[in-house]
């Protein structure tokens, strides 16, 4: 038996809830069970017990063992004096208050689900891609949707406190913000944190007195991301050098070191010199790029704004120094709805819950909704499944449910996985 599991048996009352009795066999009914606390305290807030004749509003402890309130120093915790009913697996210690007074036990042990515990353990052991990968083709669809629905909002909600603490340290500059996490987008995952690096060394706001001249953005940008300490043959590149000379000069530029860029194992059209290219060209094309995004309603707008191109020099090179045959650079659809769904989507929600605005809210995810699916094999995996995914807001869904719950085995805190709980069908062969 687990603590895990007995919360959500007192939580959900999978156990007998009928002629219960304290463990000095006084009538015990729970009118409510209380609010799972996640804080410091007891388990469960405001419970109404009826024992005997009294009703009793108050806290509950949840333990495997009586003696593990003792273990767990409740006993020199005042926190704990207005607990009205000790819930265990096992009576094996009289308790009491800090003030001494006894505290009645309800005991669980006969009266815990037994198909509920054999089904928990089932998929808290398995090896499969998910826990419940043999099962999940038998729930209903409903419960799956309000499962996928759910882990949206808890993926928005976690990356808008990740934001909110970057806002902070930027002093609550929504634009300077924003501008480091869509460059650490640009660098996808292989180079997300030398993108993030580069947007560090390089504020918003100075770009933003260069934006008139592409060429001295680009420069900024290759040179403070350590890309133009070589020697140079080419004309555009060695101007490029002598530029950025004059503007580290100028600005007190620290750039960093090269190296940190990687190329192994990419796709020439996803080399970190052409991504900073393109981002080169958005800097230059947008005016307040975060504030853009605020004031444009439209997904089909978003999507022109962010199809940037890239300088002359790029059309026909991957890199400094090698020319290639002339291909279109320009960002690709792909691309750029992997920056919505990573950067875009999740600013706008953050920005709508600090501000008390729905607005931003719920257009982030009505873009969830009207973008395409994303596909991976994370995705591949669901699709085989029977779980289907068309849109974005399907797939970011499927991703959170797979990495923060089906991984961590958080079947207890899973519609998907209460519903198995509850079946009446064996897990195990």
């Amino acid at each position: 038996m687990t603590e895990a599991f007995l919360f959500h048996a007192w939580q959900s009352r999978l156990f007998n809830n009928h002629q219960l009795f304290t463990s000095e066999g006084e009538p015990l009914q729970i009118i409510h069970p209380g609010l799972l606390n996640t804080d410091a305290g007891p388990d469960f807030m405001n419970a109404r017990i009826r024992i005997g004749e009294t009703l009793w509003a108050g806290n509950v402890e949840i333990h495997i063992k009586a003696s593990d309130w003792k273990k767990h120093q409740h006993h020199h915790d005042q926190s704990y004096s207005n607990v009205i009913l000790h819930a265990v697996y096992e009576a094996d210690e009289v308790i009491r208050r800090p003030d001494g007074t006894d505290i009645p036990i309800l005991v669980l042990k006969d009266k815990i689900d037994g198909q509920a515990w054999n089904n928990y353990q089932y998929l808290i052991t398995n090896r499969q891609w998910i826990p419940c990968s043999s099962q999940i083709r038998d729930i209903a669809p409903i419960v799956t949707d309000m499962q996928v629905s759910r882990m949206v909002t808890e993926r928005l909600e976690r990356k808008t406190r990740q934001i909110m603490i970057d806002l902070k340290s930027n002093r609550n500059n929504w634009e300077e913000t924003f501008y480091r996490h869509l460059a650490r987008n640009f660098g996808f995952k292989i180079n997300a944190v030398p993108f993030e690096l580069l947007a560090r060394l390089l504020p918003e706001n100075l770009l933003a007195r260069h934006k008139a001249s592409p060429f001295q953005v680009e420069t900024l940008l290759f040179g403070t991301a350590g890309l133009l300490d070589e020697e140079f043959s080419e004309d555009y590149p060695a101007k490029m050098k002598e530029e950025y000379r004059f503007l580290q000069q100028k600005y007190q530029l620290r750039p960093m070191q090269g190296h940190l860029w990687k190329f192994l194992r990419l796709r020439p059209a996803n080399f970190p010199t052409i991504r900073i290219a393109q981002f080169s060209s958005l800097v230059v094309k947008s005016q307040h790029l975060f504030s853009s995004l605020l004031e444009t309603e439209a997904l089909h707008d978003l999507e022109k704004l962010f199809a940037v191109d890239v300088s002359p020099y790029w059309t026909e090179h991957y890199t400094f120094g090698s020319l290639s045959s002339q291909h279109n650079k320009q960002l690709g659809m792909g691309s750029i709805h992997n920056i919505f769904l990573n950067t875009l989507v999740p600013f706008l929600f953050s920005y709508g819950n600090q501000k008390g605005l729905a607005v931003f809210r719920e257009r982030a995810l009505n873009f969830l909704d009207t973008l395409p699916a994303e596909r991976n094999s994370l995705i591949d995996g669901w699709v085989r499944l029977g779980i289907s995914c068309r849109t974005a807001s399907h797939s970011q869904g499927l991703l959170e449910l797979k990495n923060n719950y089906c991984d961590a085995k958080k079947c207890l805190q899973c519609s998907i996985g209460n519903s198995i709980l509850r079946s009446e069908k064996k897990t195990v062969e």
